[in-house]
């Protein structure tokens, strides 16, 4: 449970999210994972360079043909350059294979090396980057961003990089074969590719904008879809249909814009292509009357311009395939990029064995918002001495589960330090901090996967036995035998399928399992009714035994044996002491404890 509001500054509309045009490509972020795999990498260069460099010695072999062939009528000449032309396609067909091949295997490779360090890095991240931006959001970029990325990286990279050597190798080709001819190829060029350049980057700028609405799109599914019962529960389902088909159809006319955008970039160069064609042909006709050219000459030259032409007109559709491509890349980039703000030391730290099960506050304040708002806790001071229980008491708002929080690390402090087993838990490695916790909430998290699996998640490598054993002590196996599959039955999202108070046990059998010297309770009895807290108040007391333990609780009667109540309000300790010393001196705590015993 949340005491402080968390202030949420990032926008989630995608104008807001508008990158400035950059200069570097974002596909050049693919480059690294790329270079992982030279020798994946340097077979499809290799094959790329034979099938280009064959199907450029196509028109060389054809011109010849025609000039000692057909203008010669020496039909010998001609088979001799027919045979040539079946080896080159021959050699050009296989190594066109082994590039698709290589480039589609590695393009997968990169994709999932991508995949994995995206997930990886998220969950790397401070609560602070989850609080201002939607799980929706982030799983569409690791899943729509990639298979964007899929859908283009084997074909349509594959196909940039051959049309790019194609260009370049028909080009050198016609300045070999003609350079006067070729001097009209420099004269119509800038017209076809100015137009392509500039669209280009419209296309991006169209393509990052689409998938920001896709990725809104699929944030408000998210959200919604996982809380059906409460959105039937308030009669919303009009409401939210409306609200979704408002967003789909502004995805489907950033969709449409980009679409039409690049229709006019692929037509353009269509029609830009044919046009230099023609003029070339008439060129080229001029040169053979005149006689600076042979007619073998200005048809293998105009079998160069063609394949010149259709390597431009796909590098223009690749383009805009390429585009989305970035924007996507720079999307998933973006996740790679931020940078937590929970810092590790070079060299942390090691907390002292066996552990004490200390905590100490010293002064610590804190405040959410990053610019120096609203303190949430002042000055804040407190002790817990090994094997202690204190509790914490205070209206919503007053600091409670922020202090969790930051025992936990999911936060730095604003000032002050917070101690565990006598170190400044800033100078430990996050990971060891955190292994010293269990910590059971109020609403616990139960994962769609099986009773053992969830409970196993406080240990992953944990035998079944001892699943079973930290089963029975949080009083889960009693439930358990009674289904059809035990261990195994699948809890479903969220455990839906499991009652409040069997949630909380399963998540009192994952601290169980865990093992940890510090036991983080956070109001975990507070939503239950009386036979399940009975339940879930055996299943604690077992698992508070010889832990150090700090507990939350709105329900008095729960913590009445604690060692030491801390009164909270508005972030500062007000009173502290037992329950009969605090109910003595009269103040808040015996107020609360006045309407709560007389109602029980």
């Amino acid at each position: 449970m949340t005491d402080q509001a968390v202030p949420v500054k990032a926008s989630s509309s995608p104008k807001a999210r508008a990158p400035k045009p950059r200069q570097l490509n974002p596909l050049r972020q693919l480059l690294p994972f790329m270079l992982r795999y030279p020798m994946r990498l340097g077979l499809t260069v290799l094959f790329l360079l034979i099938s280009a460099i064959s199907s450029l010695a196509i028109p060389a072999a054809l011109g010849g043909a025609i000039d000692e062939g057909f203008l010669e009528q020496n039909l010998e000449n001609v088979g001799r350059y027919s045979w040539l032309i079946v080896g080159i396609a021959a050699i050009m067909a296989l190594a066109s294979g082994a590039r698709f091949y290589f480039i589609s295997v590695l393009g997968e490779r990169v994709l999932a090396d991508l995949r994995q360090a995206s997930f990886r890095h998220l969950l790397s991240l401070d609560a602070r980057y989850f609080d201002t931006h939607r799980v929706g959001e982030l799983t569409s970029r690791l899943n729509g961003d990639v298979a964007t990325i899929r859908g283009a990286i084997g074909s349509s990279f594959s196909l940039a990089l051959r049309s790019m050597v194609t260009i370049i190798g028909a080009v050198a080709m016609m300045l070999l074969t003609s350079p006067v001819l070729t001097l009209a190829v420099v004269v119509a060029a800038p017209a076809i590719l100015l137009p392509v350049i500039g669209f280009s980057r419209r296309l991006r700028r169209m393509s990052r904008s689409t998938q920001d609405r896709l990725a809104d799109l699929s944030a408000m599914a998210t959200e919604m879809l996982g809380s059906t019962r409460t959105v039937k529960s308030f009669t919303q389902e009009g409401v939210q249909a409306k609200a979704y088909d408002a967003r789909s159809e502004e995805s489907f006319a950033a969709e449409k814009t980009r679409l039409t955008a690049r229709s006019m970039l692929v037509g353009m160069v269509i029609f830009l292509g044919t046009a230099a064609i023609v003029f070339l042909v008439w060129w080229g006709a001029r040169a053979v009357f005149e006689g600076s050219v042979t007619a073998g000459q200005l048809a293998q030259f105009l079998v160069y311009a063609l394949m010149a032409s259709g390597a431009l007109t796909n590098v223009s559709e690749v383009l805009g395939t390429l585009q989305t491509v970035a924007g996507a890349t720079e999307r998933l980039t973006e996740i790679l990029s931020t940078q937590s703000e929970i810092k590790e030391k070079a060299n942390p730290t090691k907390l002292p064995e066996p552990a004490l099960g200390t905590v100490e506050f010293r002064n610590v304040a804190f405040s959410y918002d990053r610019d120096g708002g609203e303190p949430v806790l002042h000055n804040l001071s407190f002790c817990v001495g090994a094997g202690e229980t204190v509790a914490l008491v205070g209206a919503s708002g007053s600091g409670k589960s922020t202090i969790l929080s930051l025992l936990q690390r999911f936060y730095d402090v604003t000032g002050g330090a917070i101690l565990v087993d006598g170190i400044d838990l800033r100078d430990v490695g996050v990971f060891a901090l955190r292994q010293r916790f269990a910590y059971v909430e109020q609403e616990p998290t139960i994962f769609a996967g099986t009773i053992a699996e969830n409970i196993r998640f406080g240990k992953p490598e944990a035998s079944m036995a001892e699943v079973e054993a930290a089963a029975r002590a949080a009083l889960v196996h009693d439930f358990v035998v009674d289904l059809p599959l035990g261990y195994d039955a699948v809890v479903g999202e969220r455990g839906v399928m499991l009652s409040g108070g069997q949630k909380q046990r399963l998540a009192i059998a994952r601290a169980i399992l865990k093992n940890a010297p510090i036991l983080l309770l956070d109001e975990a009895t507070s939503a239950l009714d009386a036979q399940s807290e009975q339940l879930v108040q055996q299943a604690l007391e077992y698992l508070m035994r010889g832990r150090t333990t700090l507990v939350i609780a709105h329900r008095l009667a729960t913590i009445r044996d604690a060692d030491t109540i801390l009164v909270l309000e508005q972030g500062r300790i007000i009173d502290q002491g037992t329950h009969d010393e605090l109910v003595a001196k009269g103040g808040r705590y015996a107020e609360l404890a006045k309407l709560q015993f007389r109602v029980d």
